[in-house]
């Protein structure tokens, strides 16, 4: 198989298992403190983050996000059967994750998250982190990709903690965490805002950089 396909499938996978496993494992250890399992959690996923693009940036471009893959398609560096694609695997690897992780904390497998995390100001929120993080990996790359991954992880780093939405930032995320009814998980309820802000965020990510890029 496209070995391109398979590290978005591989990436997808660590990267929604690091979030929900790092939930989970924040919520047993903290004690119920939110703040300390936001911190675990936030740890963890930059720095996996920095690890999967460092893997895999060379192959797939490291992707694991179809807010990634959309703007790199209005930017004609994917076509739209690989854009397909890519998608697909993504939520592949996410879904796989929810039920691995679910299964070795010894939870029950198949569930739908109740975590209403709100309306509009999530929405407007979900813009903000999606469009920093996707101008963070365009103009990182431009002026020096060999630190794209570093950026990646610092960017999402902070935005668990300077966006209301712990800046999910990931269609592919967001959907996944609807089938996680623990700290990570998101009701389906609030599915909508945050869908629909990441979808916005890549296009006003898309004309920011192409304004830059023409000058």
């Amino acid at each position: 198989m496209n070995k391109k396909y398979i590290s978005e499938f591989i990436g997808s996978f660590f990267l929604v298992a690091t979030v929900i496993g790092s939930g989970i494992m924040g919520v047993n250890m903290a004690s119920e403190n939110n703040a300390v399992a936001l911190l675990g959690n936030t740890i963890a996923t930059g720095a996996i983050l920095f690890v999967l693009i460092k893997m895999f940036g060379p192959i797939s471009g490291a992707h694991f996000n179809p807010a990634v893959s959309m703007v790199f398609f209005l930017r004609k560096e994917l076509d739209f059967k690989n854009l397909l694609i890519y998608i697909a695997y993504q939520m592949l690897g996410g879904i796989v994750a929810v039920i691995s992780i679910h299964y070795i904390f010894e939870i029950a497998i198949f569930q739908i998250s109740t975590n209403i995390r709100g309306e509009l100001p999530l929405l407007v929120s979900e813009i903000i982190a999606t469009m920093g993080l996707i101008l963070t990996i365009l103009f990182v790359r431009k002026h020096d990709e060999s630190s794209v991954a570093t950026a990646v992880a610092l960017f999402i780093t902070a935005g668990y903690w300077f966006t209301s939405s712990t800046s999910f930032a990931n269609p592919m995320v967001t959907i996944s965490r609807i089938f996680t009814d623990t700290f990570t998980g998101i009701a389906p309820a609030s599915i909508p805002y945050f869908l629909i802000g990441q979808i916005i965020a890549v296009f006003i990510a898309h004309f920011i950089y192409k304004a830059f890029d023409e000058n």
